[in-house]
Order: C-alpha cells, then structure tokens, then sequence
C-alpha cells in the first residue's frame, strides 16, 4: 500500500500528514508515509485544492483536514480492496 499526502507545506497539510502517520501506527501498517510538496504532482492527480490523502495514487480526500478515526476508515476500506 502506497500512502502519500500532499500539499505546499502549510500548516493543514503538515497536521494532515501527521494524522495520516498516526492513523497508520493505530491500526498497526508497516507503511511510510510519504509527503509530497511538488505541485506538478498534486496537479498531476487531478485535483485543485490541498491537502490531499492519496492511497495507492488515488486521491481519497482533497481540500479537507479529517479525524484520525476517517483516515483510519479510509485505510481500512483500501485494504479490503
């Protein structure tokens, strides 16, 4: 599973990068997050607004900072795929 957050840096996208990386530890993942500031590739996936949650280079949240707990569903969602 490939986790990535991305965003220009701002203070949002930091704090959604650091719930990501708790969301991960929570549920027990041996994944790095990763965090990505090149714009071309926030562009890249097709959205306009950060930060972004991106699972296996799909974009799952945009433009929002969630809770722990909805990260934590997203992830489990993704791995039952």
């Amino acid at each position: 599973m490939k986790i990535q957050v991305l965003g220009s840096g701002c203070k949002k996208c930091k704090e959604l990068y650091s719930r990501t990386e708790r969301a991960v530890q929570t549920i027990g993942l041996n994944v790095s997050v990763e965090y990505v500031t090149n714009v071309q590739k926030i562009v890249a996936m097709g959205v306009m607004s950060s930060p972004v949650l991106a699972i296996d280079d799909i974009p799952v949240i945009a433009g929002v900072l969630p809770e722990v707990e909805k990260i934590i569903e997203l992830l489990n969602v993704a791995m039952q795929k």
